[in-house]
């Protein structure tokens, strides 16, 4: 697959870049549409036209959420077989923010080569303590660190 056959967006040519609080607002409506799409069973296509109609995409970059969105949604067997070993539950027993958040990262570390694995691990811990368990961000800390050694071992290196 080259480039240009990609399923993920880019910005048009000349836009400016993304600041990283733009991006951290995509991953966090990303994290709760990914978690109303568990709970409710709409389409992508719904939850998507619904965060941009309801909240404000001008503070937010809208690409990445759409990749994100629908790049988890797409790869979403692929991604759980990536930490699926690594669980201490079965998949199904996960809690749906911690899952969702699990797989943004997991989708970020195989797909989105543009984010350091370091900024990766840092927003899924975010993400973890503003949205989840007490103790969740721990959880997400253990699994997301050692996929971006196995994922990521050019930019980690040996441990």
């Amino acid at each position: 697959m080259t480039e240009q056959d990609s399923p993920r967006e880019q910005a048009a040519p000349g836009a400016p870049k993304p600041t990283a609080s733009q991006r951290r607002r995509a991953r966090s409506l990303a994290l709760q549409a990914l978690y109303q799409r568990h709970v409710s069973g709409s389409t992508c296509s719904q939850i998507e036209a619904e965060f941009m109609v309801d909240n404000d995409m001008s503070k937010v970059d809208g690409i990445y959420f759409r990749d994100l969105l629908r790049g988890v949604h797409r790869e979403q067997d692929a991604l759980d077989r990536e930490y699926q070993a690594m669980l201490d539950r079965p998949l199904q027993e996960l809690d749906p923010i911690e899952l969702a958040i699990l797989r943004i990262g997991v989708y970020e570390l195989k797909f989105r080569i543009d984010v350091p694995y370091k900024v990766v691990l840092n927003e899924g811990i975010e993400l973890a303590k503003k949205f989840g368990g007490a103790e969740g961000h721990k959880y997400i800390n253990s699994i997301l660190d050692k996929l971006c050694r196995r994922l990521r071992l050019a930019e980690t290196g040996p441990r």
